[in-house]
């Protein structure tokens, strides 16, 4: 097999398990994880905070003029092993997984300003390979000439109930309807929005998980990817 670090860029759907996917595959390989969603998520939150996004409003130009506030990056949780998310210097891992911030994630990714910023930074830390970078346009905007694409996708009501139990573990209290409303939506969102939106790539190989157990999706991948190491 080669030695050849190569950036592996895993897009999709929300709630396809690419973040959980790209974590053990970075694990496996001896690679850097880095989960574009949750950095985000965390300026998603960081509007929240600040009153700039709720349900009802969304002051976006209060938000870019702010950018330049926002510092957003990773530390390895030692108990873990597991990349926690730090919004300037604070731990909000568990924070920007809430339905809440799910819910108001989407229209704040879609900014082109903080697409831009966000995107600077994602590109700077795979400049040597040797990273597993998962989002919604890593493929097509961030690493276009990646050695390995994949593209993840489930029906909707099956991320829903994935998402669902996931969210009850935590203990929110949350609907299934409601799970599922925000699926449908931000699947809109993503895929409709003017700035880099939701698509996969000519050369990405595509991963429906609807019918796969975690084991099989990560065996199938991990087999893909070893083999397109191999190659490089």
């Amino acid at each position: 097999m080669s030695n050849k670090k190569i950036i592996i860029a895993i897009d999709g759907y929300s709630s396809t398990g690419k973040s959980t996917v790209a974590r053990q595959l970075a694990k496996a390989l001896g690679y850097i994880y880095v989960d574009t969603g949750a950095m985000y998520r965390a300026v998603t939150l960081y509007a929240m905070q600040h009153n700039f996004i709720s349900q009802s409003h969304f002051d976006q130009e209060a938000l870019e003029h702010s950018l330049p506030l926002i510092n957003i990056k990773f530390e390895i949780n030692s108990e873990s092993g597991i990349a926690e998310v730090l919004l300037n210097d604070r731990n909000v891992e568990r924070e920007i997984r809430t339905l809440n911030v799910s819910r108001l994630v989407s229209p704040v990714a879609a900014i082109s300003r903080v697409r831009k910023k966000l995107v600077e930074q994602q590109q700077l830390m795979g400049k040597d390979g040797g990273i597993v970078m998962d989002g919604r346009d890593i493929g097509t905007v961030v690493f276009p000439e990646a050695k390995l694409k994949l593209f993840m996708t489930a029906t909707a009501k099956d991320r829903a109930e994935r998402r669902y139990k996931e969210l009850l573990e935590r203990g929110e209290k949350v609907t299934y309807e409601d799970v599922l409303k925000n699926v449908v939506n931000r699947d809109h969102i993503d895929s409709t929005r003017k700035d880099s939106p939701l698509r996969q790539a000519k050369d990405a190989i595509m991963i429906d998980n609807s019918n796969l157990t975690l084991k099989e999706q990560f065996d199938q991948i991990l087999k893909i990817t070893r083999e397109s190491i191999a190659r490089s």
